[in-house]
This record gives structure tokens, sequence and C-alpha cells, in this order.
């Protein structure tokens, strides 16, 4: 018994790097696949159906099911054939995997308008497109009666949580998907629908020219920036055992695990009116004194 038997996924930017190794890993756990990827390069230019029909290929020479599927994630009426080939194709949908995206680092200072509308439409439109289709399924089910025990899985980032230099844009639509996922954690929690996100470091063409000695393949002993050290959170979080687990941002590195705390009130000076500006500032001196000190910015 596989913890995903029976299940269907969709897993977005499957044909290469993490989704590759998410893709494989639900297959092994008895999960039939949608392997869709763009086939594109690191920035998002050109395409190729060959990158998710590879990967699609051998989860079926293994005994598996999976299809592949070439759509843009971040074109509406994409997204919607995307879902659409995995109900078409296995007659439901349980989970999605957004994990497709694109670099176009540059520091703000020379930041394009070209660059951030790319990253911030694959990363963040590309999350809201799928899972928005996805969500039309689901509720209709629900509606009808049907107990529905679905699952979204978003890709943040540390350079979308703590911040990363050169990465302004990538950040922003890292931090963008950190938000999403908590509001779809409440608003779709009445559908039978959870919603977690990871912020994974690991080898993939995203990370090896960025973070190049951190990515490099270790001599000998264990290779703690392998994909495949992501996938098994990806596949618990798909299956039935994490049904009382959303809203919740995993930051995965080789054989750490751990739950990262986001943005909390701090303790307030209220003074009951009005305050003069000329107060403001031994005030918030005060209360920097008094607050943890921020992560720091990757980077730096």
């Amino acid at each position: 018994m596989g913890t995903c038997d029976g299940r269907v996924a969709i897993v977005t930017g499957g044909g290469r790097g993490l989704g590759r190794s998410h893709a494989l890993a639900l297959a092994r756990e008895g999960c039939a696949v949608v392997v869709n990827d763009l086939g594109g390069s690191t920035d998002g230019t050109g395409g190729s159906t060959v990158p998710a029909e590879d990967v699609a290929a051998v989860i079926r020479a293994t005994g598996g099911q999976a299809i592949s599927n070439g759509d843009d994630v971040a074109d509406w009426d994409g997204a919607a054939r995307i879902v659409g080939s995995a109900i078409d194709a296995f007659g439901h949908l349980d989970v999605v995997v957004n994990n497709a995206g694109i670099l176009r680092d540059r520091m703000f200072v020379s930041a394009t308008i070209d660059e951030w509308d790319a990253v911030i439409r694959v990363h963040l439109r590309g999350h809201f497109c799928v899972s928005r289709h996805a969500v039309n399924h689901w509720r209709d089910r629900a509606k009808a009666g049907e107990t529905i025990a679905a699952r979204i899985v978003n890709t943040s980032s540390g350079a979308g949580l703590m911040g990363s230099v050169g990465q302004s844009a990538y950040g922003a639509a890292k931090a963008g998907i950190a938000a999403l996922t908590i509001v779809q954690a409440v608003e779709l929690a009445r559908y039978g629908v959870t919603a977690n996100a990871l912020a994974p470091s690991a080898r993939t063409r995203l990370t090896e020219g960025v973070f190049s000695d951190m990515m490099a393949l270790p001599a000998d002993g264990f290779d703690a920036m392998d994909p495949d050290n992501i996938s098994p959170i990806v596949v618990w979080l798909a299956g039935l055992d994490s049904s009382d687990v959303t809203g919740r941002m995993f930051e995965v590195e080789g054989g750490a695990l751990s739950i990262c705390d986001g943005w909390q009130h701090g303790a307030p000076i209220d003074i009951g009116r009005r305050w003069e500006v000329d107060e403001l500032g031994p005030a918030v001196r005060k209360l920097i004194s008094q607050a943890p000190a921020p992560a720091p910015v990757y980077g730096v």
C-alpha cells in the first residue's frame, strides 16, 4: 500500500529538478500524476514537450500512471487545460503541487519592468491559476455531497521569507505565495482542502548558478542538496494522514525539516492618543530593542 494509492496529482514544473523528484516520488506511492512542464529555459523563454513526457514515460515504465502536459501555468485557459487533463485521464483530481518557476535575477536598481512582470507572472499568477481551476472542481464535488480530501502544496522560498540580495522580484513572488497559502488554508477548509507551502533548499537549475558553492556535489556521504530530499514531505502532505495540517510553511534542507514561523503581532506601546512626531523616535527604538532581531537577508 502506498501513501497516495488511488489519488491523482498535478505537479507543475514537473519535468526537471524538484518537480521531477516530486512527480516520481508521488508515483512510487501510488499517485497518478499529470506532469506539467512548459519545457523552457530558466528565464522562462522557449519551450519543449520533452522534459514532461520523459518523466511521465519513466513513471509508466515502472508500472505507474502518468500523462504529460505542456501548458503554461500562468495562462488562465492553459491552467484550465492542466486541471482538465487530470480529470479527463483519471476521473478526478486530489492534489496540486505548484512548483513551476523561473528566474530573472537582478539588483533592484537594475531591474526592468519586463523582468519583474515575468517572474511575478510565472510564480504568483501561476500558483493562482492552476489552484483556482482545481478549487472549482473540488467545490463542485463538495456541493454534490462528496467528502473531499484535497491538497494544495505551494512552493515558496527562503528568498520570500527572509529576502535575498539580487532577487527582489523572485522574493516578492515567493512572499506572495506564503501569504496566498495561509489565506487558501482558511478559505478552502470548508470544502475539505488543505493548503501548505514549502521553502526548499536543493540543487536545481534555478539554484546551481546562484549558490554554486552551496549546491556543489559532495565528494562522498549524504548529498544534502539532492532534490529528492524534498519530496517525502510533498508526498506526505499529498496523502490522507495530513488532513489536520494546513496553513503551514515547511523549510526543508537535506535531512532537516522545520516549520517557519511568519509575521507575528509585536507588543505595542499604546499612549491612548495620537502620537506626536517628536515622540516617535524614542518609541520606535524601544520597540526595536524589545523585538527579536530579524533573520538575515540571504546574500548579506
